[in-house]
């Protein structure tokens, strides 16, 4: 078998529904003994749905993989002490509770890092552990909202618009992992571990770069465009006969591929669009343009003709589609996993792909109190 990156690191997981949960299945992804604690009737995700698979929560299924499943009650003075005697022992924490919830039961950093100061200590919430709103509760659609993400997402004049993928959410949980991977390799160094603190919201207001850029640019907020990029142009989807594809031009000898490929030439020497600011200034027009003859063709034409003139373009697939292709498939996207009562279930594949140490898909997600027994006996000697 293969080494893993992360094999021995032992994380102790409290988290449920998304950001906390994608984060520790990063981490098992690569090698990560994950002991997921669930209170007694289990993570909300494992009732979110449908779609359920059988009795269980596809959700769930998605993003708890690479795990091992106990049950503790906090509310339970000896399963507090149970708690404790794992922490002990785990090379790191992670908890998305609201800041202040741990430190009431006992359980916070400052108790459990007191006599385990290499514990690393993982805490994702809605505003972060300090601040004005380091007590609200948080969700991805509240940071989505105030990050600012909502006010550039849909088209032009539209109500606002939340972003389908749980953005906050899952950048949260990367950042965190991001978080978690820096302080133990300090660890490794110094012996010492630390406290990382992360949320959704400053996670969300981390992936406006553009945005931020050109506000501070123009000191104006910027507006949503659509499928529009806000700096280069033409970067967005076009319509054909049957659909819409993409096409993504980002510098100046790809725009005049692209006029040459679409049997404008002129467009090259159009003032509106000589150079990439006029073409973001005049972004519409030249979108009016474009879409005069992409209209005449339909998306399978377009793409093999632009293919041809290696102008940067792609189909938009739905999410049947993308399992299907070939290039997803052969980049193992798409694995399957036994699951202890369902059989085989499909997950998405791992995304960095590691040369010498390769992240694995071991177990598909874990039944509730799975593996109680098993990590009782383990750690109470």
């Amino acid at each position: 078998m293969n080494e893993m990156p992360l094999d021995g690191v032992t994380v102790l997981d409290c988290t449920q529904v998304m950001a906390g949960p994608f984060c520790t299945m990063l981490l098992g992804d690569m090698g990560a003994e994950v002991i997921k604690v669930e209170k007694p009737e289990g993570d909300d995700s494992r009732r979110m749905g449908p779609p359920f698979i059988g009795s269980e929560s596809a959700a769930f299924l998605a993003i708890n993989r690479n795990k091992k499943s106990i049950i503790l009650d906090f509310k339970k003075p000896e399963d507090v002490k149970i708690f404790k005697n794992i922490a002990a022992k785990a090379d790191v924490v992670v908890e998305n509770f609201r800041p202040g919830t741990m430190a009431r039961l006992g359980i916070g950093p400052e108790h459990l890092r007191k006599d385990h100061p290499e514990l690393i200590y993982v805490s994702i919430s809605g505003f972060g552990m300090t601040g004005k709103y380091s007590k609200r509760p948080g969700y991805d659609l509240i940071a989505q909202g105030m990050s600012g993400m909502m006010s550039v997402t849909g088209h032009p004049n539209s109500p606002p618009v939340k972003a389908s993928i749980p953005l906050a959410d899952l950048s949260a949980g990367m950042f965190a992992a991001f978080g978690t991977l820096s302080a133990y390799i300090y660890k490794l160094k110094t012996g010492i571990g630390q406290i990382v603190d992360t949320s959704l919201l400053d996670s969300a207001i981390a992936l406006t770069p553009w945005e931020a850029a050109e506000f501070w640019g123009t000191g104006k907020p910027p507006a949503p465009k659509g499928s529009a990029h806000r700096l280069v142009a033409p970067y967005q989807a076009f319509q054909s006969i049957d659909g819409y594809f993409n096409i993504g031009v980002a510098n100046q000898p790809n725009f005049a591929r692209l006029c040459n490929a679409i049997g404008r030439p002129e467009l090259i020497q159009d003032l509106r669009f000589k150079d990439n600011p006029s073409r973001v200034v005049n972004y519409q027009e030249l979108e009016k343009e474009i879409e005069l003859i992409t209209k005449t063709k339909t998306t399978s034409e377009w793409l093999a003709i632009l293919e041809a003139e290696n102008v940067p373009s792609g189909p938009i697939l739905n999410m049947e589609d993308v399992f299907k292709n070939e290039h997803v498939l052969q980049r193992d996207m798409v694995q399957q996993q036994q699951h202890t009562t369902l059989g085989l279930v499909n997950h998405l594949g791992i995304p960095t792909k590691l040369s010498a140490t390769p992240g694995k898909i071991r177990n598909a997600a874990p039944i509730l109190g799975e593996h109680t027994a098993e990590i009782l006996k383990r750690f109470s000697s």
